[in-house]
Protein backbone atom coordinates (compact mmCIF):
# COMPACT_ATOMS: atom_id res chain seq x y z
CA UNK A 1 0.00 0.00 0.00
CA UNK A 2 2.28 2.81 1.19
CA UNK A 3 5.49 1.19 2.43
CA UNK A 4 7.34 4.44 3.01
CA UNK A 5 4.61 5.72 5.32
CA UNK A 6 4.32 2.36 7.08
CA UNK A 7 8.05 2.38 7.77
CA UNK A 8 7.88 5.90 9.23
CA UNK A 9 4.94 5.03 11.48
CA UNK A 10 6.80 1.97 12.76
CA UNK A 11 4.06 -0.54 13.58
CA UNK A 12 5.19 -3.74 15.32
CA UNK A 13 3.93 -5.82 12.38
CA UNK A 14 2.85 -4.95 8.87
CA UNK A 15 1.98 -6.82 5.70
CA UNK A 16 2.50 -4.96 2.44
CA UNK A 17 0.09 -5.82 -0.33
CA UNK A 18 0.40 -4.81 -4.00
CA UNK A 19 -2.96 -3.06 -4.07
CA UNK A 20 -3.93 0.60 -3.80
CA UNK A 21 -5.03 2.23 -0.59
CA UNK A 22 -8.60 1.20 0.22
CA UNK A 23 -8.28 -2.23 -1.39
CA UNK A 24 -6.17 -4.21 1.12
CA UNK A 25 -7.64 -7.54 0.02
CA UNK A 26 -7.30 -6.94 -3.71
CA UNK A 27 -9.96 -7.33 -6.35
CA UNK A 28 -13.51 -8.31 -5.55
CA UNK A 29 -14.52 -11.86 -6.45
CA UNK A 30 -11.03 -13.29 -5.89
CA UNK A 31 -11.54 -15.40 -2.78
CA UNK A 32 -8.32 -17.37 -3.30
CA UNK A 33 -6.14 -14.23 -3.12
CA UNK A 34 -8.20 -12.76 -0.28
CA UNK A 35 -7.77 -15.98 1.71
CA UNK A 36 -4.02 -15.92 1.04
CA UNK A 37 -3.75 -12.33 2.27
CA UNK A 38 -5.77 -13.01 5.40
CA UNK A 39 -3.76 -16.14 6.25
CA UNK A 40 -0.47 -14.28 5.80
CA UNK A 41 -1.78 -11.43 7.93
CA UNK A 42 -2.87 -13.76 10.72
CA UNK A 43 0.48 -15.55 10.57
CA UNK A 44 2.22 -12.27 11.40
CA UNK A 45 0.49 -12.35 14.80
CA UNK A 46 2.47 -15.47 15.72
CA UNK A 47 5.87 -13.94 15.01
CA UNK A 48 7.90 -12.61 17.92
CA UNK A 49 10.66 -10.93 15.89
CA UNK A 50 9.07 -7.50 15.88
CA UNK A 51 9.13 -4.93 14.41
CA UNK A 52 8.96 -6.12 10.81
CA UNK A 53 7.30 -5.29 7.52
CA UNK A 54 6.62 -8.31 5.35
CA UNK A 55 5.70 -8.21 1.70
CA UNK A 56 3.11 -10.36 0.03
Amino acid sequence: MLPEITAKVGPPRALEVPYPLGYPLGAADDPAMQTTILRRLLATCLRADVPFIEGL
